[in-house]
């Protein structure tokens, strides 16, 4: 896995667990940031993913 997948992983992991107690402790609004947080850094996890799948199959392809 690419570093910066891990790291977008990392921060999505951490965002959700943000969500759940901003949603635990009332604040609503705060929580719906971290949602949207999370669900931006669970798309960047997977395009640096695909990208280096991508990578590694059109370097095999070629070479």
């Amino acid at each position: 896995m690419p570093r910066l997948a891990l790291y977008a992983l990392v921060v999505c992991l951490l965002a959700v667990a943000a969500a759940v107690v901003s949603f635990v402790q009332g604040s609503v609004v705060i929580g719906v940031v971290w949602v949207l947080l999370s669900g931006v850094s669970s798309n960047m996890c997977w395009y640096y993913v695909k990208r280096d799948r991508d990578a590694r199959r059109s370097a095999s392809v070629t070479g």
